[in-house]
């Protein structure tokens, strides 16, 4: 059974208060806290939510995503946009957002960030208490975000 999910990644200001509300929301307790983290692998709908508390941010939407179930689907879905002629950037091995992540960056026009993130989880309890990005996500994401004045989940 394939647990492929969009990811919505949201901005809020208070971490408590929107675990609070989306647990009661979507009825099941978050897949992962940390200190202004949280995500629900939600089943129904299919969802991967990410809660990022960032006060004062002004915008809500960080990023929009799709959890693959394999890093095999991420590099199919590589193929698939080099195929279509989309602008992809490879990210391979990286540790973001509290797991370890095999992903693409696709820019994609007329969305809040101009870009989304298709990816899957290889380590979901990688060592990295900060939460921060290790290797080429950073930079990729800060671009991508840099250029259309968003913010990355870091």
């Amino acid at each position: 059974m394939s647990t492929t999910r969009v990811q919505l990644a949201l901005n809020v200001t208070d971490i408590e208060a929107a675990t609070t509300f989306y647990e009661a929301m979507f009825g099941v307790p978050p897949h992962k806290q940390r200190e202004g983290y949280a995500n629900f692998a939600i089943e129904d709908p299919p969802l991967k939510l990410v809660l990022i508390e960032k006060p004062g941010e002004g915008e809500h939407l960080n990023h929009l995503g799709v959890e693959a179930d394999t890093p095999g689907d991420v590099t199919a879905a590589l193929a698939r946009f080099r195929e279509a002629g989309l602008e992809a950037t490879l990210a391979e091995h990286d540790v973001c957002c509290h797991a370890a992540q095999d992903k693409v960056f696709v820019t994609a026009p007329d969305t809040p960030t101009g870009w989304w993130e298709y990816y899957a989880v290889t380590d979901d309890s990688a060592v990295n208490p900060e939460g921060e990005s290790t290797s080429v996500c950073a930079v990729a994401c800060e671009a991508k975000a840099a250029a259309v004045g968003g913010t990355c989940c870091t």
